[in-house]
């Protein structure tokens, strides 16, 4: 890609019905804040709606970039776990082609940056496992809170937030064991893993539990476009 160019960067979204107009039907859609984001920090956002697995190699081929965006919690069945009484409905369409979509990013050298959902499933696509319930870490329903997250000092995530910061949050699971590879690059002040990374990986690859299309900081995202300008470092 041409560093004149902005990098396109797709993120996943959901399917789910919605409302407007006349209309009530299926319906592939994201919050705009995603995209918004993208834009925000120089890039080209594409949506990528649930599809066919098989094809997840050939989409993130077009791609300088992937965001696998927060949503609807995970089938406890991919990590080997019963459902918690509080673990919500699965999408297991969405559920298989994110896992696809990270797997393609993986082989192909894509930069990849998991949101929230986005950081259980790349966990989970790395053999770990989740918390499937857990307070404090979200508002009232439909409100994001608030609270205060630490880089861990020499991780990728550092280099892009050196220091504590306010972050909006909204999650009731988190990581449990680490997948492969994995490396802790935030908590939060209960010891909560608020951010992960692959140290090893030969490209960016991050996922951070909070939500940056929710707030007005834009350096984690900034990161990400970096990358897929092929104007950052994998890691540090």
């Amino acid at each position: 890609m041409s560093q004149s160019q902005p990098p396109l960067i797709g993120i996943s979204t959901y399917q789910e019905e919605a409302r407007w107009g006349v209309w009530t039907l299926p319906a592939a859609l994201v919050p705009a804040g995603y995209p918004r984001l993208v834009r925000r920090a120089g890039g080209l956002a594409a949506l990528l709606p649930p599809g066919d697995p098989e094809t997840a190699a050939a989409t993130v081929a077009r791609l300088d970039g992937l965001v696998i965006a927060g949503g609807a919690d995970i089938a406890p069945g991919r990590y080997g776990a019963e459902p918690h009484p509080r673990t919500g409905p699965p999408a297991l369409d969405r559920d298989a082609w994110e896992l696809a979509l990270i797997e393609a990013a993986l082989a192909a050298r894509v930069p990849l940056l998991g949101i929230c959902r986005g950081l259980q499933l790349l966990n989970v696509a790395l053999g770990g496992t989740l918390v499937q319930h857990l307070d404090g870490h979200s508002g009232p329903p439909g409100v994001f809170g608030r609270h205060e997250i630490t880089p861990v000092p020499g991780t990728l995530l550092s280099t892009a937030l050196p220091e504590p910061v306010a972050v909006p949050t909204y999650h009731h699971q988190a990581v449990d064991r680490l997948g492969r590879g994995l490396t802790v690059s935030a908590y939060a002040e209960d010891g909560t893993i608020e951010a992960v990374e692959l140290p090893d990986a030969p490209v960016f690859t991050l996922a951070v539990q909070w939500h940056p299309e929710a707030g007005e900081d834009t350096r984690v995202m900034d990161a990400l476009v970096a990358a897929a300008r092929g104007t950052a470092p994998a890691g540090v």
